[in-house]
Parts: structure tokens; C-alpha cells; sequence
């Protein structure tokens, strides 16, 4: 185990922070990652999100739907805090469900660079049909 945890966590500014401070958009939030302590094995990292939001880029309307990141690591981990944080930066955001869900992957697979990722969203239906996306990269997770 690590002994030094000041040098290892000292980049989680977020989590760190004790007050909230909520991005206004995708753009302004990031994403925070931490060493994997396990970069010499295959395993798999699941974040499940049932509580997303944003707004239809064409009505202005809410949306709501279910967000499953699903990810194997290299050398480096997602800190949750920052991913609420990130996906919480989306409520504001006027976005179809199928960039949302390849938005997230992208951002990801930049900061953390995974050995595989995948996103899968779950959107509640509007106009009675309901849309699911999964986006991939790397392959396959089992």
C-alpha cells in the first residue's frame, strides 16, 4: 500500500474542497483521476448514476435518464466526487442523449485513458419512446 497519501491524492482538488461548487456546464467541470494501486491487472470499475438530467437542445424540455460507466483502468482511476460533479454539470445543458452518452466516453477515455470503457445511457421515453445508448471503446467488457 501507499504510504504517502498527501503526494497521491494531493491533484483531488474536488474532493478535497469541503464547499460545493456546482459547474454550470460540461465544459467548465472535469474529471479527476488518482493512481490505480492495481495497474497490473484487469478489473472492472462500475459508476452507476440513476439520477442524470439535462435539457432537449430543441424544446428546452428535461430530460432524465439512467448512466452506467463502466470501465476497465490502466494506470490511472476516476475519483467519484468528480464525476458527479461532472455529470451533475449537465442539468443545464441542452444535449441529445446519444452526445451526452459519447461526451462522457470521450472525456473518459482523455483523462483517465483506460485499457476499455463503456458508457451506457438509459433515457426516460419523451413522446413514448424511450432511447438507450451504449458507447464503446477498446472493446467488450465482460
Amino acid at each position: 500500500m501507499d504510504t504517502a497519501p498527501k503526494e497521491r491524492f494531493g491533484k483531488l482538488t474536488l474532493l478535497q474542497d469541503s464547499h460545493k461548487k456546482y459547474p454550470t456546464s460540461p465544459e467548465e467541470a472535469h474529471l479527476e483521476v488518482f493512481d490505480n494501486l492495481y495497474a497490473d491487472r484487469d478489473y472492472v470499475i462500475e459508476f452507476d448514476c440513476p439520477e442524470y438530467t439535462s435539457l432537449c437542445p430543441v424544446t428546452g424540455q428535461p430530460d432524465f435518464g439512467h448512466i452506467i460507466l463502466r470501465y476497465v483502468p490502466d494506470k490511472l482511476c476516476i475519483e467519484s466526487k468528480s464525476l458527479k460533479l461532472y455529470l451533475y454539470s449537465f442539468r443545464n445543458a441542452n444535449i441529445f442523449h446519444e452526445e451526452a452518452v459519447n461526451h462522457l466516453l470521450n472525456a473518459v477515455v482523455a483523462v483517465a485513458k483506460p485499457r476499455k470503457a463503456e458508457v451506457i445511457g438509459k433515457f426516460r421515453p419523451r413522446g413514448g419512446i424511450a432511447i438507450n445508448v451504449k458507447a464503446t471503446m477498446g472493446g467488450k467488457i465482460e
